[in-house]
């Protein structure tokens, strides 16, 4: 199925809450990798109950263990991503096979698998369920692709995933507040890809659509907050900038407006019109006939 790409700020989809399908009242055992029909994650999960909490992770689950779409996890139910969305995903994180992609919550292994089949990248799934852990391992081996993905039984909010370039999730927009700091201090550039939920006040980079679902992906923006000493040319001048995750704004002095943070990318207007782009290298931003130095870091 074919997908769109809106830039933030032109968000066309429907609201989250309306483009997912309510299950029947008899739902049938699906595939585990087909695309699914899928009910309202918004529902507060009931308590998991885990067949194994403890021992050996390379001998979890059951080869029997078939999931249930709507089923209890640790924070969510599970409802899989469609296949035409996980794509959408991976290509809008523009995922190469030089990337380590890590999904939050990995289910049935399918974002996770996907990346390294279609994409050639290393990737690891992060998944509460033992059960759900075995079967994505075993998926991975269907697929062929066990060699570069792994599948680890955890807590997403006790798991290191620091060394990721691409984090990918479906989860519920209050675990991914509470997630976001956590993203927010990875290195700059790193790209996020969220299934339906945004991240609150951080304004999403793009909006994904697909004729199944949507998604939101962001590029973790560089620090630049705080006094820098710019030299435009012959021109000098200092300015404080303030930062709210990749805005920018002048809190005080400098002939400078419109600022944004892109990755490490970074672009400001001058009162004059001029357009100022360059790459954030530390405390330095350089660009094209101009260069800005940090003297003091903001608070």
């Amino acid at each position: 199925m074919g997908y769109t790409i809106l830039l933030a700020g032109t968000l066309l989809a429907a609201p989250a809450s309306a483009q997912l399908r309510m299950l029947s009242n008899t739902p049938q055992a699906p595939d585990p990798l087909a695309a699914p029909s899928i009910p309202d994650p918004l529902v507060e999960a009931p308590p998991l109950r885990l067949s194994l909490m403890q021992g050996d992770q390379d001998k979890l689950g059951d080869d029997k263990f078939q999931p249930e779409i709507g089923q209890a996890g640790k924070d969510v139910i599970w409802v899989p991503t469609p296949d035409s969305l996980v794509k959408a995903m991976l290509t809008v994180a523009d995922v190469k096979p030089t990337d380590f992609v890590v999904d939050l919550g990995s289910g049935d292994g399918r974002i996770a698998i996907a990346a390294a089949r279609d994409f050639g990248a290393r990737s690891q799934g992060v998944e509460f369920n033992p059960d759900m852990v075995a079967l994505a391992r075993r998926n991975a081996q269907k697929a062929g692709v066990a060699n570069k993905v792994t599948f680890l039984q955890g807590d997403i909010f006790e798991t290191d995933f620091t060394d990721a370039t691409v984090v990918t999730m479906y989860l519920l927009p209050s675990l991914n507040l509470k997630l976001r700091d956590t993203l927010l201090k990875m290195k700059p550039g790193t790209r996020i890809v969220s299934h339906a939920f945004t991240m609150g006040e951080w304004e999403p980079d793009r909006t994904i659509t697909t004729d199944d679902a949507s998604g939101y992906f962001w590029l973790v923006p560089a620090n630049v907050s705080g006094r820098w000493a710019f030299e435009v040319g012959n021109e000098r001048f200092a300015t404080e900038l303030g930062q709210q995750f990749q805005m920018l704004s002048v809190a005080r002095g400098g002939p400078l407006r419109d600022g944004r943070v892109k990755g490490t990318g970074v672009h400001f207007t001058r009162a004059n019109g001029q357009e100022l782009e360059g790459v954030v290298r530390g405390d330095q931003m350089v660009g094209r006939g101009w260069v800005a130095t940090r003297i003091r870091t903001g608070g």
